[in-house]
């Protein structure tokens, strides 16, 4: 299915809006050619390691081996985390995987904002430590991609294939929309994927160490556990340092 290239400036809805196939690996595999060859290198896909990124690298390696990569390293998250980079940098040793920190260093955070931010103002440390690197990221990109899921959370539900970004002034595209967390699952164990071992011991979704803890089932429960947030703010319009 030939599609335009779909811009910010020039976005008229999803072009996959019509998109119909019993093939979720097919479905994605589509949209994502489509954003490579619309997009070529003025795309990036910010990848957070969880198992949808996981699945993610797998498809996108098939189209793109040299594909960019952007890891938002906070500077807290679990060693198991970084462990599995390692290990699908060596997988796929062509993507180009890029290590994205913040600013501040976790010494002039505590300095300026007080010792461990992410218990007092978490929207703030994720400002400073996620949301400012993706910016700088996206920096002179068209567009980029994203492993959310409808069936996530709420907030997640109306996703569609391509999205117009308020948030980042770009085009968002989420190849993995109709995915379930089951099927997510049968397709790393069918390709003998790695993955993130804290998954086998109850992290549905695994994001920094200090706001991250094990919950039963899937889905973000777990996630900055005592505060009314299930976003860091990446994929909602807002601006949580306003």
């Amino acid at each position: 299915m030939k599609q335009d290239k779909v811009t910010y400036d020039h976005f008229t809805g999803d072009p996959f809006a019509d998109l119909q196939t019993d093939n979720e690996v097919k479905q994605a595999l589509e949209v994502l050619r489509w954003a490579y060859e619309s997009y070529g290198e003025s795309i990036v896909y910010a990848c957070s390691f969880g198992a949808e990124g996981i699945v993610l690298i797998d498809l996108i390696s098939k189209i793109k081996s040299d594909a960019r990569i952007v890891f938002l390293d906070t500077g807290v998250h679990f060693q198991e985390t970084y462990d599995l980079i390692e290990k699908v940098q060596k997988r796929y040793p062509k993507l180009n995987i890029e290590l994205k920190k913040p600013e501040l260093t976790l010494e002039q955070q505590a300095k300026a904002y007080g010792d461990e931010l992410w218990k007092t103002s978490p929207d703030q440390c994720c400002f400073i430590r996620k949301i400012k690197p993706l910016e700088d990221a996206l920096s002179g990109a068209t567009a980029w991609i994203s492993g959310l899921r409808r069936e996530q959370s709420p907030s997640r539900s109306r996703t569609n294939f391509v999205n117009k970004d308020e948030r980042f002034k770009s085009i968002k595209v989420c190849p993995l929309i109709h995915w379930t967390w089951d099927f997510v699952w049968q397709y790393i164990r069918l390709n003998n994927l790695d993955y993130n071992e804290l998954h086998d011991q109850g992290y549905p979704s695994i994001g920094c160490m200090p706001c991250t803890f094990p919950e039963d089932g899937e889905g973000r429960s777990g996630r900055w556990k005592g505060f009314n947030k299930t976003e860091c703010g990446l994929h909602t319009p807002g601006n949580p340092e306003a």
